[in-house]
């Protein structure tokens, strides 16, 4: 037996030996012959695949409309100092850019759905551009009560 240099132990050298897992496959969806031969072609499926278009647009249609509440409060909370359009404005435009965003990456997933049969996510991809128009609806009526606000500031009202 040889020695493990500076541990004073034996060296073993032989690892125990785990036998490899047998892959699992599918069930075929269909098995074709192969012509002139006992054997056949065994067609496996694939599992459908949620398209990046669609995710991406629920997640910028919920950014937008996390941004346009941030809007609403900066409008409210700046109103009495004179800063509030000025403040909502700036998180306006990330919140305008992220649902005009979110409706147009959910007409590009739902296009690529639609051209796809192994492509799924047309719940996603309408929910996104759902959140994205109501994020915009909401970034508009955000602003419209900014400005609205810092006026009956500066006369007084």
């Amino acid at each position: 037996m040889t020695q493990a240099p500076g541990s004073g132990g034996p060296l073993h050298t032989q690892m125990p030996h785990v036998p490899p897992r047998p892959v699992q496959l599918p069930p075929p969806v269909r098995v074709d012959p192969v012509l002139g031969t006992p054997y056949g072609l065994a067609i496996l499926g694939t599992p459908p695949i949620t398209t990046g278009l669609a995710s991406g647009s629920l997640v910028a249609g919920i950014a937008s409309i996390l941004v346009g509440f941030v809007v609403g409060c900066f409008a409210l909370v700046g109103a009495s100092g004179g800063w509030g359009a000025t403040a909502a404005g700036a998180f306006a435009v990330l919140a305008g850019v992220l649902g005009i965003g979110a409706v147009v990456l959910g007409g590009l997933g739902l296009r690529q759905i639609r051209r796809s049969s192994a492509l799924r996510g047309k719940g996603l991809a309408l929910a996104g551009m759902i959140c994205g128009a109501v994020g915009v609806v909401l970034t508009v009526i955000a602003m419209v009560a900014a400005f609205v606000l810092d006026a009956s500031q500066i006369s007084g009202v």
